[in-house]
C-alpha cells in the first residue's frame, strides 16, 4: 500500500448508499465487500471502505466475487484473463482477511444476499459500474437483503467520483473536462495505507468456499474456446504495476516520450501505454497511474497532459455517457441531430454491403479495415485510431446505423479484451452516432456524421506497414498456437504410454 499520512478513510463523495440499514444487530458478521469492476487489493477505495467499517463495527471483512458465465459475451480471452487475475488477488488478500475470497458463481441477485443471510452481515459494500446489468442487478440486491443490511456503493473506478464530477448527461469533453478539474485537488491524493485491527470475534464461514483455480480456470477455456487468450498481457496487479512503471519497458519508466510523438500512429503500438486491460478489469488504479505521471510531468509535459486526458476526462466522460444515458448502445442514445441525419441517409446506397459473419471473418475489399479486424480476432486489441476508422466503415457497409453499431458493438466485445466497457460503448457510438462530437459537412450514408477514409489515413501513417505488421503478427500467433496444439498432443500421448 501507498503510505500516506492520511488516516483511513474514503473522501466525502465517494461513497452513497443505495439502502439504508439498522447495522449493528447482526453480532460478529463480517462487513461483505462485493467486489466487481474494481478487481485489485491496492489502491482501492471500495476495500479502504469496507476494512474502516469494519475496524468501526469491530468485525471482519469478506470479500466476495460472483462469476458470471456469460457476462455480455464474455469468452475464454476475457475470463481467463480475470481469473487468473482474480487467483493473483486471493494470494494477497490473506494478509487482510483470515477467508481471503468467497467466489460465487450463477446469479448476483441470488449469491449475495444468500451469502449476506449466511454471515448475518449488516453492510454491503460494492464499487461502482454504470452498465446496466450491474445497476439492475444491484437494486435488486437492495430488494432482497434483509433490513437491518445498508447497502453503500464506493466509486473506486474513477478520479473523481461520477456523481461529484456531475449530475447530468454531458453533451462533450468540453463540457466535462472544467467539472473534473476543478476537483481534481479534493480527490487525487495518496491512498491510505489499509490497516486491518483485529475484531471482537472471529467470523467462520458455515459452509465450504474453497476455490480450485486450475478446475475453475479449464472450465471457463474451455466453455469460451471460441475466442482464446492471448499471451502477450499477463493479467494480475503485479504485471498491471510493470507495465506502468516497470524498469524494463514500464510506460512512464521507458516509452513516455513515444507516447507524445506516435500514439496515434497505429505503426508504433509501442508507444500505447499498453493499460487499457488492465484498467478494464480494475487491475490497477487510474488514480494511481495519474498521480505517478504527474510526478513525471516535468521531464515530459506534452506527453503527460496527453495521456491525463485520456486517463481522466475521457474515461470518466464515458462512465458519465452511460451513466445518465440509459440508451447508451442504441441509436436511441446519439443527440436529436445526429439521429435525424443518419435516419435521412440511412437507405443511402451503399457501395458494399457485408454481412456481420464477412466482417467477422474480415472478407471485404478494403485490406487496411481487414488487417484492424484481424489484429482485433487474432491480438484483442486494436488500435485507438484503427477503431474508429474500423467502426464508421461497419456504418458504410451495412444496411443502416441500427445494423451497424450492432455489429460494432458484438465484434468489440466479443474479441477486444477490454470489451464490454464504457469505454467501447462511447467509441462505438463516438463513430457511427456522433456521440461528443459535432455535426460535419453533409454527405452520402454519414450525413452529417464524422467521415474518415482510406486516404485520410495514408495521409496520417504508413498503411502499408500497418498491414505488413498485422500480418506478420496473425502469422506468428498461428504459429504458435499450432505449436502448442502440438505440445499438448505430445503431452496426452506419453500421459497414456505405459512405459513411462
Amino acid at each position: 500500500m501507498a503510505s500516506t499520512a492520511s488516516p483511513m478513510t474514503v473522501q466525502a463523495g465517494r461513497v452513497r448508499t443505495l439502502k439504508e440499514g439498522s447495522r449493528g444487530e447482526s453480532g460478529l458478521g463480517p462487513v461483505v465487500y462485493w467486489m466487481f469492476r474494481d478487481q485489485r487489493v491496492t489502491d482501492n477505495w471500495a476495500l479502504i471502505h469496507a476494512v474502516a467499517e469494519a475496524n468501526k463495527a469491530n468485525v471482519p471483512v469478506a470479500v466476495v466475487f460472483n462469476l458470471f458465465h456469460t457476462f455480455l459475451g464474455a469468452k475464454s480471452r476475457h475470463l481467463g484473463f480475470m481469473l487468473r487475475g482474480l487467483r493473483q488477488l486471493c494470494h494477497r488478500m490473506q494478509h487482510y482477511s483470515s477467508n481471503p475470497l468467497f467466489l460465487f458463481q450463477g446469479e448476483a441477485d441470488e449469491t449475495v444476499p444468500k451469502f449476506l443471510r449466511e454471515c448475518g452481515a449488516s453492510l454491503l459494500v460494492t464499487d461502482f459500474s454504470p452498465l446496466r446489468e450491474v445497476r439492475r442487478c444491484k437494486e435488486e440486491i437492495c430488494k432482497r437483503v434483509s433490513d437491518s443490511v445498508a447497502v453503500h456503493e464506493v466509486d473506486a473506478h474513477n478520479v473523481v467520483p461520477l456523481w461529484v464530477a456531475s449530475d447530468k448527461l454531458e453533451y462533450s469533453a468540453r463540457t466535462i473536462r472544467a467539472k473534473i478539474t476543478k476537483r481534481l485537488s479534493d480527490y487525487l491524493v495518496d491512498f491510505p495505507d489499509i490497516e486491518v485491527e483485529p475484531p471482537a470475534g472471529k467470523w467462520v464461514a458455515t459452509e465450504n468456499h474453497s476455490i480450485d483455480w486450475d478446475d475453475l480456470i479449464a472450465d471457463v477455456l474451455r466453455r469460451g474456446a471460441e475466442v482464446p487468450e492471448v499471451d502477450w498481457c499477463e493479467p494480475g496487479e503485479i504485471a498491471a504495476s510493470e507495465v506502468l512503471m516497470g524498469s524494463k519497458n514500464g510506460f512512464l519508466t521507458k516509452r513516455l516520450k513515444g507516447y507524445s510523438l506516435d500514439r496515434n500512429n497505429p505503426c508504433h503500438p509501442n508507444a500505447l501505454s499498453g493499460l487499457s486491460p488492465y484498467l478494464h478489469f480494475g487491475q490497477i488504479s487510474a488514480q494511481r497511474c495519474a498521480l505517478e505521471a504527474r510526478k513525471r510531468r516535468n521531464s515530459h509535459p506534452q506527453a503527460i497532459d496527453a495521456f491525463l486526458e485520456e486517463l481522466i476526462v475521457r474515461r470518466e466522460l464515458a462512465d458519465n455517457y452511460c451513466f445518465y444515458q440509459p440508451h447508451y448502445d442504441s441509436l436511441k442514445g446519439a443527440w436529436a441531430w445526429a439521429q435525424n441525419t443518419l435516419t435521412e441517409h440511412a437507405t443511402d446506397k451503399r457501395e458494399h454491403i457485408y454481412t456481420k459473419e464477412q466482417l467477422e471473418k474480415a472478407q471485404t475489399a478494403d485490406p487496411l479495415w481487414n488487417a484492424s479486424q484481424l489484429e482485433m480476432v487474432h491480438y484483442g486489441k486494436m488500435h485507438g485510431f484503427m477503431r474508429m476508422y474500423w467502426a464508421k466503415k461497419i456504418l458504410e457497409w451495412t444496411r443502416g446505423p441500427e445494423e451497424a453499431l450492432e455489429i460494432s458493438l458484438y465484434l468489440n466485445d466479443k474479441y477486444e479484451l477490454d470489451g464490454r466497457d464504457p469505454n467501447g460503448y462511447v467509441g462505438c457510438m463516438w463513430s457511427i452516432c456522433g456521440v461528443h462530437d459535432q455535426g460535419w459537412k453533409e454527405r452520402p450514408i454519414f450525413g452529417k456524421i464524422r467521415y474518415m477514409n482510406y486516404a485520410g489515413c495514408k495521409r496520417k501513417f504508413d498503411v502499408d506497414k500497418y498491414i505488413a505488421y498485422v500480418n506478420k503478427l496473425v502469422r506468428e500467433l498461428k504459429k504458435r498456437k499450432a505449436e502448442n496444439l502440438l505440445s499438448q498432443k505430445e503431452k496426452v500421448v506419453r500421459s497414456c504410454d505405459p512405459e513411462d
